[in-house]
């Protein structure tokens, strides 16, 4: 079977998976979204069916290694799944996450890959990862947590903010720094597990959209030193993978969402009059829907040689900085048109529309927010030194 059948066929069965059982279930989502609801996001009997039949499917673990029972589905592919999940709403990751994944596989030890890949792999485990830091978000190498070794253990004390998941996490990754460099030099890191002494999850951030993040502390928080993941003081490169594996998986939600929306706003545009005249004939929705439609096509082509670049072990920094802006970008201007093209439909909370709008929005934050991927770009193309 060639790529392109194999992603053929692994789309298709995402987008049935997507249909039949994420899709139903966002009536569900969106009121538990209302003010005041006491509606679960999703009850334990939904997570577990979504598990289970994802499962079912053959969809655990598809860009995990072969050897650790994983499918080790090309990164193309894997754009072709995140693209179909990203045209439901309802939050929902097949096991396990790809970033933290290409993270520990890359330059886990094998006692680490036996302790955390694999049962993270086999959805027996979760995770999370701990960059961002109250002074220092955008710029990552700017980070003040510390760890200092002593004797066998690492003490480890700072604080993190915005972390994904952090609550449901067995471990953590976290960067922190090492030594006396400033930048990026002794940038470490570090896997600390839940419930280790000195760990405290501080608090719980609502965010925008109905999900949450946190802010976390290390006070005096003592780990093995086999703790460390990568090398001590080259921690930035494999974080810098972790990061550019998302933003990549960025875009093709972004695609997701922007189809979603675009067949929304298409399928109430032919339905639609306003003084005795379709809304798909006028002229200003024919503008919006071609232009969605030519940057969603753009956009497809930008991951799609970002993904085949990945597959032969190029670093594709600068492109996932590019695809970063003009993927959440698009998704955000898609919703908009869609919620305007749908009229005082389409600001509801009773459709999608606004739950994918927001996702959106916070795309354009999460991951580094636009303007510092657009410094980054620019400075690339200058050839000047941060590009």
């Amino acid at each position: 079977m060639s790529d392109d059948e194999q992603t053929a066929m692994i789309r298709e069965t995402v987008a049935r998976f997507v249909d039949r059982e994420l899709i139903p279930l966002e009536p569900q989502y969106l009121k538990s979204r209302l003010p005041g609801s006491d509606h679960p996001e999703l009850t334990a009997e939904h997570r577990k069916r979504l598990r289970d039949v994802s499962k079912e499917l053959g969809l655990w673990g598809l860009d995990a290694p072969e050897d650790l029972g994983g499918h080790d589905l090309p990164t193309r592919t894997m754009a072709a799944v995140h693209e179909e999940l990203g045209r439901s709403c309802v939050p929902f990751v097949l096991p396990p996450d790809s970033p933290n994944l290409r993270m520990l596989q890359a330059v886990g030890t094998d006692a680490q890959k036996k302790k955390y890949l694999q049962p993270y792999i086999e959805g027996r485990m979760a995770s999370a990862i701990a960059i961002s830091e109250p002074g220092a978000g955008g710029d990552p190498a700017g980070m003040k947590t510390r760890a200092v070794l002593e004797g066998e253990q690492w003490l480890l004390n700072g604080r993190k903010i915005w972390i994904s998941n952090a609550r449901a996490a067995d471990f953590i990754i976290v960067m922190a720094r090492v030594g006396n460099d400033q930048r990026q030099g002794g940038i470490t890191s570090f896997i600390v597990e839940k419930g280790t002494a000195g760990f405290i999850i501080e608090r719980e951030i609502p965010m925008v959209g109905g999900g949450s993040t946190y802010e976390i502390v290390f006070e005096d928080c003592r780990i093995p030193k086999d703790s460390v993941l990568g090398e001590v003081g080259k921690g930035y490169a494999p974080m810098q993978l972790r990061l550019r594996t998302r933003r990549l998986e960025m875009g093709s939600t972004c695609v997701g969402i922007t189809k979603r929306a675009l067949d929304m706003m298409c399928e109430h545009a032919k339905q639609r009059e306003t003084f005795g005249v379709r809304l798909a004939e006028r002229q200003a929705i024919q503008w919006w829907i071609a232009d969605i439609s030519t940057r969603m096509h753009a956009c497809r082509l930008m991951v799609r040689e970002a993904a085949d670049k990945t597959d032969r072990g190029e670093d594709i920094r600068h492109e996932a900085s590019m695809i970063k802006v003009f993927a959440t970008e698009m998704a955000y201007d898609a919703c908009d048109h869609a919620m305007q093209t749908l009229g005082a439909l389409g600001v509801t909370l009773e459709l999608p529309l606004n739950a994918l709008w927001q996702k959106a929005r916070l795309m354009r934050v999460y991951e580094g927010p636009s303007e510092v991927h657009r410094q980054a770009i620019a400075r690339r193309v200058l050839g000047l030194r941060g590009g």
